[in-house]
């Protein structure tokens, strides 16, 4: 049987501040009726995305969008349609949201967005709401002192919010010692921290949550923590896309989008092929290999929730 093909555009709605989302109740007399989504409607055969988001939130909310950006795509399987969530974040508006067709709107801090329900398919959207653009990767420091003075910048001057600890060079008890110090600074400045290892790392250090190499991604035949931590995973093709989503992780990197003086020996990716990965990704993806800041908005503009880095940031 072949299935339906539904295309729905979606938003989310950003306060100035940051701090707030604009999220909506389905209508009891409709699939999922009583849950919470994020504002949006079916599309016209020809609509694009943007272009049926404006009509939907004009007719839903009263609200004119201004400024908004690619956020994520969404493929999820129903048993009898295939759903594409195409999702926008806006960043700009005019007028003063309202349900205009009876449905209850409220204005919810990114951190309580867990506490409400929402259909399966809108989980990869709550994700890429909570997470920032970037990503930083720390690199290899002998010295402690210094690799901490690095982290303080980052997190003052780039006001960097998600970092992956990642140190190959030291044993685990230097690791666990410098994790401790490097949470503390990362909570003090309202960023997470990730610590790049075996999930039973946060046994001993009560960070955020756990970044996966690959290799510990394809033995995994379940997700290793609950979902109070966050997991992210180091992809590298489809077969690592698919697994990632299968035992549920919350995001993932994908590399290397371009050659590296890391691995010179690695083919890159590229913007074309990434982009068709990232379509087919259940959760968000940030563009690793050669990134900086400057390539973000191209990155967002092809799928990515971002970029992730270590020598833009470890200056």
């Amino acid at each position: 049987m072949v299935k339906r093909r539904v295309h729905v555009a979606a938003a989310a709605i950003i306060s100035a501040d940051g701090r707030e989302v604009l999220i909506a109740r389905r209508p009891s007399s409709v699939d999922h009726g009583g849950l919470w989504e994020f504002p949006g409607g079916k599309l016209a055969p020809y609509e694009t995305g943007l272009g049926g988001l404006k009509r939907e939130l004009h007719e839903e909310l009263g609200v004119e969008i201004q400024s908004a950006q690619p956020l994520i795509r969404i493929h999820h399987e129903y048993a009898e349609k295939h759903i594409l969530l195409d999702v926008w974040q806006v960043h700009a508006f005019s007028g003063e949201p309202f349900g205009r067709e009876g449905q209850a709107v409220r204005w919810v801090p990114m951190e309580e967005l867990v506490k409400y329900p929402f259909p399966a398919a809108n989980l990869p959207i709550l994700r890429a709401v909570m997470l920032p653009t970037e990503y930083l990767i720390t690199g290899d420091e002998d010295d402690e002192n210094r690799f901490l003075e690095r982290l303080e910048r980052a997190l003052t001057e780039d006001r960097v919010k998600l970092v992956q600890f990642r140190d190959k060079s030291l044993d685990e008890a230097a690791y666990l010692a410098r994790a401790e110090k490097a949470l503390a600074l990362c909570h003090r400045h309202g960023a997470r921290l990730l610590l790049n290892g075996n999930p039973g790392l946060l046994e001993r250090v009560d960070a955020d949550g756990i970044h996966l190499t690959s290799e510990r991604l394809m033995s995994l035949e379940r997700r290793p923590l609950n979902d109070g931590k966050w997991v992210s995973a180091s992809t590298h093709d489809f077969g690592q896309l698919r697994q990632a989503g299968r035992i549920g992780c919350d995001f993932v990197t994908l590399s290397p989008l371009r050659t590296t003086p890391s691995h010179p020996q690695v083919a890159p990716i590229g913007w074309h092929e990434f982009q068709q990965l990232v379509e087919h990704a259940a959760m968000p993806v940030f563009a690793l290999g050669g990134m900086t800041r400057h390539d973000a908005d191209h990155a967002r503009g092809v799928g990515a929730q971002g970029i992730a880095s270590i020598r833009d940031f470890w200056k």
